[in-house]
């Protein structure tokens, strides 16, 4: 497999107050993990700056100037109870689109297989009117639609392993049967959304699962009812929320998950795009926020991509 890894170099202008869990230390915490020996076969590419217009592809069409005005001149503005937008952070999320944007370019073009996005802030609960939970932009469901726009993707998957259920991913893809959303998360949790029942026009799995009931329980939820869904649905793409909150070391959840667990679930979603969307897959990295429970499902995540299915 030839993989891509997109790195992000202006990650630490996107601020948050001391303590906060989505900060800056993430990020380099990822980069030395993947500095190894191990991923000396990665292609390696700082993302570009994206265009923010390109937000309108999902959110509404004031959202961008809202984030403007809100964005303090200098330190640290608070959106919510939870979520902060500092002087530097439209150019934070400017680039992390950007690499996201340069990823799909590399997979549907040929150069790669497969990419990791090593991004912050994570963007799966922004919604079509709302910023929230530590996220400013979709920047996966910016990414879907440009998938759509620029190269005709008929049907793009998005799955979601982050912890937390991305509210905003749905939001913004419930009434479009084009775009298939899949998320396991941990249930009851933040941001409360993400019950079996919501299965929008037929394109929405979600699957629940209870604190504390570790790997097995997740593999049970993959092999038995989001990989079938996501084979029946026949993706010209797959992207991967892939957020690592779910790791047993993670302060924020209790799923109780471990680096293995990560390295089995990437296996398994190769093995339906081997088969379905000649491996193209795109992975943005979400939330994770014990450093070192986040460097070992990253590590373990991206040693699958660039090894492949058969060397799981």
């Amino acid at each position: 497999m030839t993989t891509l890894l997109v790195s992000q170099p202006n990650f630490a202008d996107h601020r948050t107050p001391p303590g906060h869990p989505e900060r800056a230390d993430r990020i380099r915490a990822v980069d030395q993990v993947l500095a190894g020996e191990a991923f000396g076969a990665l292609l390696r590419r700082n993302a570009p700056y994206g265009d923010l217009m390109l937000a309108e592809l999902v959110h509404d069409a004031d959202y961008l100037n809202r984030l403007r005005s809100a964005r303090p001149a200098e330190g640290i503005g608070q959106l919510d109870s939870d979520t902060f937008i500092s002087d530097g952070s439209l150019d934070t999320i400017a680039t992390g689109l950007g690499g996201a944007l340069a990823a799909l370019d590399a997979v549907l073009l040929g150069e790669a297989d497969n990419g990791f996005c090593a991004i912050r802030p994570p963007g799966h609960h922004a919604e079509i009117a709302n910023p929230m939970g530590f996220c400013l932009i979709n920047t996966i469901a910016i990414t879907a639609r440009e998938a759509q726009r620029k190269y005709g993707a008929d049907r793009v998957a998005i799955v979601d392993f982050d912890v937390h259920h991305g509210n905003g991913t749905q939001d913004i893809f419930k009434d479009d049967p084009s775009v298939f959303y899949a998320s396991s998360h941990q249930m009851p949790l933040y941001p409360g959304t993400g019950h079996p029942n919501e299965k929008g026009v037929g394109n929405i799995v979600n699957v629940a699962l209870r604190e504390g009931s570790g790997g097995a329980a997740m593999r049970e939820a993959y092999t038995d009812i989001i990989l079938p869904a996501l084979e029946d649905f026949a993706p010209d793409l797959l992207l991967i929320s892939a957020g690592f909150d779910a790791h047993r070391l993670d302060p924020l959840a209790q799923l109780e998950w471990v680096d293995e667990d990560y390295a089995w679930l990437t296996a398994q979603l190769m093995d339906v795009a081997e088969r379905r969307c000649a491996n193209r897959i795109v992975s943005l990295l979400e939330g994770g926020y014990d450093l070192e429970g986040l460097a070992g499902g990253v590590s373990r995540h991206v040693t699958t991509l660039l090894q492949g299915r058969d060397n799981f």
